[in-house]
């Protein structure tokens, strides 16, 4: 009984394998061996420098609090503490003291959410068209508008925040609406670096799916929201991700358009959290103060005991040199 490739099973069972395809498989497996290993190596160290701080925020989160402020404590707490993240959330969920009155946390937490999903959502559909419009289509003054589009991310928002601001007002968009409004029409926050990035992406996909696209009958909006959009899910995912993290973190245009202390996101509170922090500091107790004293104490005692005994051993030889120099003849 033979194989498809010509070697029965009976050659296979004894190894009669010819020469051949034993060096065609050795030279695959060394290829795969050698290169695969070398890349995931150098893949997985760099995903560890990415993961790494979160990693060790995930690990701190089940410390306790003697663990936490124990300098020898790392990776694994001595008492594994479930409980804070049930302590975060009612915390959380509780009203708090910050800037001498009651912030209920879940207020800015929608506000946070909302203003960084509608805003990105904005971004995508907005910038999307607007880079398709600028990788498909000729136009007077394409070019110097572009140009225009490369300034919006050069310069610096702080630079045209006041002309921005009465702008803003002008047109009523005031509060959240200062933040989300101007997301669906390219701008908003670096409005630019996507509409660059779509653009990029567009240059890239080959004109025939449109072609073929108007040949069976589909208008410019048809085209791009059934072939282009569909098949640009690596540039949506990426734009998604970097709109939802900058709008999430950002503190400097919340500041100066959200006034209203029920329209403010999570970010505005950060400054509120170094009282907090310093109570937090304050509230050491006297045994976790002893602990560490005692922990210094026997490294003291360890360290000078390590000391003592080379020194000692250092003088017993220097004195048996001495005393084989003296008592030997030369």
């Amino acid at each position: 009984m033979t194989t498809d490739s010509g070697v029965t099973l009976l050659d296979k069972l004894r190894g009669n394998v010819p020469r051949s395809r034993l060096s065609r498989a050795a030279r695959r497996l060394r290829r795969f061996n050698w290169y695969n290993v070398l890349v995931y190596i150098l893949l997985l160290n760099l995903a560890f420098i990415f993961l790494y701080p979160f990693i060790y925020m995930l690990v701190t989160s089940f410390k306790s609090y003697a663990d936490l402020m124990d300098a020898t404590v790392k990776w694994y707490p001595r008492e594994f503490t479930p409980r804070n993240w049930s302590e975060a959330v009612k915390q959380i969920l509780m009203p708090v003291e910050l800037f001498g009155r009651t912030v209920n946390l879940p207020v800015p937490l929608f506000n946070s959410v909302l203003i960084s999903v509608l805003a990105t959502v904005g971004h995508v559909l907005s910038c999307s068209i607007t880079a398709y419009g600028f990788s498909r289509f000729q136009f007077p003054g394409k070019n110097l508008l572009f140009v225009f589009v490369i300034a919006t991310i050069i310069v610096p928002v702080q630079t045209i925040i006041v002309p921005q601001f009465s702008l803003y007002n002008s047109l009523r968009l005031t509060q959240r609406l200062a933040l989300i409004v101007p997301a669906f029409f390219g701008m908003g926050l670096k409005g630019g670096i996507f509409i660059f990035l779509f653009r990029q992406f567009f240059l890239k996909i080959s004109p025939s799916l449109e072609e073929a696209a108007a040949i069976d009958g589909c208008n410019p909006y048809s085209t791009y929201f059934r072939i282009i959009l569909p098949t640009s899910g690596p540039v949506l995912l990426v734009s998604s991700i970097l709109s939802i993290v900058w709008h999430w973190n950002d503190v400097f245009e919340p500041s100066i358009y959200i006034t209203e202390s029920k329209n403010q996101m999570l970010p505005q509170l950060l400054p509120g959290l170094e009282q907090t922090l310093q109570a937090l500091q304050e509230s050491v107790t006297a045994e976790s103060l002893a602990t560490r004293e005692v922990f210094t104490l026997g490294v003291i005692m360890a360290v000078t005991q390590y000391v003592n005994n080379h020194v000692s051993l250092a003088g017993c030889l220097l004195i048996i040199l001495l005393a084989a120099d003296f008592f030997l003849p030369m």
